[in-house]
């Protein structure tokens, strides 16, 4: 009998960005898959890719308790109704709302891939909010049935010790992958201006203003010599999301830049010399990953899923978080040394062909869907 596998991810693009894959591999292995999450455009693309689709609406910010709980609701609604064999909540939100959504719908079968713990469990926010998010993961999460998965050994580890399931229902991951023959090894061609790049959402806890500050510091002695771009789009609906007009100010064209969205995210790193990723906390960075695939030197900070893309010294450096003096000192050594760029380079994709390859991200999650409909 066909098994149904629903996926539910706050939003359509995050799912086409960082899911796909694993959806059409478990349906070309017989699983009738349903997507579950807000749709913001994306639906018919999802949709022509033999995958059904169940719109949601969730609000990412989560600001408002009222509609998280027509969240639940709508959820146990979909469950009930559609019976699906496996569920598999994915981020922190739809894991929470969903896990009580299935709680209430007596489902079992549940999945729970938590990328990261996200904006509120940044070191100073621990307030009264994530107090509240912590017992809403004791109540959602604590079951003998559920399964894990994490992308980095230390949210594994802080996981453990809540005790909320059997250690054997925690699985590591590490990432989403990269598909390895997408995002091909390409030797860096030497020109005129070494080109650093940050690709990420604009928000703070992306490191964003800390690479501004890090180029600012360099500009005197690296105007001739290199141009800092920074890759991606404000986010909004993020609470740490940086305002367009303040962003723009921070500009120093043509030296310092802010391009936008870019959907060709191979070509953005195939043309660049250096990425860097200043990031506060991550589950694991798919844009590192990629990065490594590429075969690029990295500059991150020495924080929980950042540190699972870097070897100091081997493929890059890792500089402490929000410390902007440190980060500008590396990013200065690689741009001076193309030997160290070209061998650090080489170093990142031995890396990504090691530890991130989609082929074993998407065979391990296979191995988990087939372990949970025989408990």
């Amino acid at each position: 009998m066909t098994q149904k596998l629903f996926i539910i991810v706050n939003i359509d693009w995050f799912f086409l960005s960082h899911r796909l894959p694993i959806a059409l591999v478990a349906k070309d292995n017989g699983y009738d898959v349903t997507i579950v999450a807000k749709d913001t455009g994306r639906k018919e693309e999802i949709e022509q890719h033999g995958l059904k689709f169940i719109n949601i609406p969730f609000d990412r910010s989560g600001s408002n308790p009222l509609y998280e709980l027509k969240c639940i609701f709508l959820l146990r609604k979909i469950y009930k109704k559609s019976k699906p064999d496996i569920i598999h909540h994915v981020t922190l939100k739809a894991s929470l709302l969903g896990s009580i959504a299935a709680k209430l719908s007596r489902k079992r079968n549940v999945i729970n891939a938590i990328s990261g713990f996200g904006y509120n469990f940044t070191n100073e926010r621990e307030g009264i909010k994530q107090k509240i998010i912590k017992h809403m993961m004791k109540l959602a999460f604590k079951s003998k049935y559920f399964h894990y998965i994490f992308q980095n050994p230390d949210d594994v580890e802080d996981f453990s010790k809540l005790n909320f399931v059997p250690d054997n229902h925690i699985h590591l991951i590490k990432g989403s992958g990269v598909d390895l023959n997408k995002f091909i090894y390409q030797k860096e061609v030497i020109k005129e201006k070494v080109r650093i790049i940050l690709p990420a959402r604009m928000l703070y806890d992306k490191g964003i203003i800390e690479f501004i500050k890090a180029a600012k510091i360099l500009k005197k002695e690296m105007f001739t010599k290199a141009e800092f771009i920074l890759i991606g789009d404000c986010d909004t609906q993020n609470l740490a999301g940086i305002n367009e007009q303040v962003l723009e100010k921070q500009m120093d064209l043509p030296y310092l830049k802010w391009t936008g969205f870019e959907k060709n995210i191979f070509s953005a790193l195939k043309n660049a010399d250096i990425v860097v990723l200043p990031s506060y906390r991550e589950g694991l960075p798919k844009s590192l990953i990629e990065a490594c695939a590429v075969g690029r030197p990295i500059v991150t900070t020495d924080t929980q899923g950042c540190r699972e893309c870097v070897k100091e010294n081997y493929n890059g450096f890792l500089v402490p978080v929000k410390d902007y003096k440190i980060l500008s000192q590396k990013i200065e050594m690689l741009i001076n040394d193309a030997q160290m760029r070209e061998k650090m380079g080489e170093n990142s994709r031995n890396l990504a062909e090691k530890e991130f390859s989609i082929k074993s991200v998407v065979q391990k999650h296979l191995k988990i869907y087939t372990e949970i409909v025989k408990q």
